[in-house]
């Protein structure tokens, strides 16, 4: 029908029904329901037009993007996602380049207006080379958004001239950090594009990570209205504190809920850093003695049984996030440095070393200023990527061995001489003791102005206990400190909190009542009862002690022994 030739398919409806019907073909007019295309953004019908378009041939670029990541030059952090990038190619369908946009690079193809040939070129040529005729006219159409981010590893950098220095130093790249969503629409195309012009894979590691979803689960779209202006955030809590939100507990390649609730956690975590800090630069030695303690050979007979397990736990502290973050477990690393920082640094090191700081002794505050000023300020390296602005500012006003600025510090290393697994592991014993003692004073409701007699009972930890004497006294409430070698010199009328090779016995007369005391003792037996039960259990089953590694099995063994050990004590306290 020529009179609806070039019309679009809504106009040209009704004059062909009216053509129908002159005809006497229309056998009858019926509503009925279909499915209708309708743009996502504007919601116009959408009517399928036939055009010429350019198209990409894909099998021969396909076969060598699909043998990089099978043979692992190329590798999906995580690995599952490979499974998309493989049914992508594996299926792959020549590609449509060619899009009606008024932006984009133009497809390079110039039309002869005499002749029909057409011209490619990369510049516009003067003639057309099949008829000499100087009447061209280029293609109106522009290249897929997609074809020109593919050319990005490369185009970037000086390509098509394999000589410029940039495209030398920087291609290809390490890692290329990216959505699932984008896997076929930009992941794919880079490989292939990457391996076709520059012979060569654009980067070695395709980290992916998940989308930022809203606290209902939904993808954040303009249509829903449930975008989060970043720059709104960011005035009201700091460019720190969204990082912050959007890493911590996060995995790669799974999806992560906006939840408000984070930025205050975040904006608290950057308050409880910035205080700490402002209390260590008041509080450290002179700069010059602080260096040199540094420098001396045997510093580590001068420390503290408390500085040698704030250092041994920092020493793990770098060992586990080097390797979260070289495993890509951004999330992982965040978490183990913000509790190191908060619970171990904070809540705990800075308090057992106040009445060092506060000390009339010299070398007291010296040794422990070093300790505070090296693990902050290498506790700040490792938090640096995450929270880059507050960690830089802080950093600068600490003293530094080396550069002030942060961003080109040197990363720490785990110091091999840093070996303090024993003291460790005694005051992980006493951090627990302490806790216990808190929450027994909270629960018997005993004021903090309510002083006691501590009397430990070890024969393991006697020397340590003694170098600790004031950290416990001003943590455990206590008035004065007792170490013996038996429980039978104790008076039977105390509390009494076991560890494993040490115990701690608090006389109760003025403190607490005694039924109450009888009560926690028996729920403390039935914790370790239940403990003996699960160890037995374990051990007696063949599967276990048949495919365990020897060391697991040993280690439940231990277990079982030393919950055996303190299970009679809290007996015998009882009896």
């Amino acid at each position: 029908m020529p009179e609806v030739e070039g019309m679009i398919a809504i106009k040209a409806r009704p004059i062909i029904v009216d053509k129908l019907k002159e005809l006497g073909a229309l056998v009858s007019i019926e509503d009925y329901t279909h499915n209708v295309g309708i743009c996502e953004r504007c919601k116009t019908k959408i009517e399928p037009r036939i055009s010429e378009q350019w198209f990409v041939k894909m099998k021969d670029l396909a076969k060598p993007a699909i043998e990089a990541v099978k043979n692992d030059d190329i590798k999906f952090v995580p690995k599952r996602y490979e499974k998309i990038y493989f049914n992508w190619m594996e299926n792959i369908e020549d590609w449509c380049i060619s899009r009606q946009l008024w932006w984009g690079h133009r497809i390079p193809a110039y039309y002869c207006k005499d002749c029909n040939h057409i011209n490619v070129s990369k510049e516009k040529p003067e003639k057309c080379e099949n008829c000499g005729s100087c009447n061209l006219e280029q293609d109106k159409d522009s290249l897929d958004t997609w074809f020109s981010s593919a050319l990005w590893p490369f185009s970037t950098l000086g390509w098509p001239d394999k000589e410029a220095e940039d495209l030398k130093t920087f291609y290809p790249t390490n890692v290329l950090v990216t959505a699932y969503d984008i896997i076929f629409f930009w992941v794919a195309r880079m490989v292939f594009s990457g391996l076709y012009a520059m012979k060569e894979k654009p980067f070695s590691d395709i980290l992916i990570h998940g989308i930022v979803r809203d606290s209902q689960g939904r993808k954040m779209s303009k249509t829903l209205g449930n975008g989060v202006d970043p720059i709104e955030v960011i005035d009201k809590y700091g460019a720190d504190s969204l990082r912050f939100s959007v890493l911590s507990g996060t995995t790669m390649g799974n999806d992560i809920r906006y939840m408000p609730e984070k930025l205050e956690q975040a904006s608290n975590f950057a308050n409880k850093i910035w205080n700490a800090a402002k209390f260590i630069i008041n509080s450290l030695a002179d700069e010059e003695k602080v260096r040199e303690f540094e420098s001396k050979k045997d510093k580590n007979e001068i420390l503290k049984v408390e500085d040698k397990w704030i250092l041994n736990k920092f020493n793990k502290l770098v060992k586990d996030t080097t390797k979260n973050i070289e495993n890509y477990d951004l999330g992982i690393a965040l978490d183990k440095i913000y509790n190191f920082i908060w619970n171990e640094f904070c809540d705990w090191y800075i308090e057992m070393v106040k009445p060092r700081i506060y000390s009339d002794n010299e070398e007291e505050k010296v040794s422990v200023s070093y300790v505070l000023n090296y693990v902050f300020s290498s506790s700040l390296k490792l938090l640096h990527p995450f929270m880059p602005f507050v960690t830089a500012k802080i950093y600068s006003e600490l003293i530094c061995f080396g550069t002030k600025d942060l961003i080109v510090a040197k990363w720490p290393e785990v110091k091999k001489e840093i070996a303090f697994d024993n003291e460790e592991e005694f005051v992980e014993k006493i951090k627990d003791i302490i806790v216990e003692v808190r929450n027994i004073r909270a629960t018997k409701n005993i004021h903090p102005s309510k002083k006691s007699k501590l009397v430990f009972v070890t024969n393991k930890y006697k020397n340590e206990l003694k170098e600790m004497e004031d950290i416990l006294l001003k943590l455990c409430f206590g008035n004065s400190l007792e170490i013996i070698d038996n429980n039978k010199e104790v008076l039977s009328d105390s509390i009494n909190i076991i560890q494993e090779d040490i115990e701690l016995y608090i006389p109760q007369e003025g403190l607490i009542d005694k039924e109450e005391e009888k009560k926690r003792l028996e729920d403390e037996k039935i914790r370790l009862e239940a403990e003996v039960l699960r160890c037995e259990k374990m051990l007696s089953n063949p599967g276990f002690i048949n495919k365990a590694p020897k060391a697991k099995v040993e280690e439940e063994q231990e277990k079982l022994r030393n919950y055996k050990e303190m299970l009679n004590k809290v007996l015998e306290k009882l009896k």
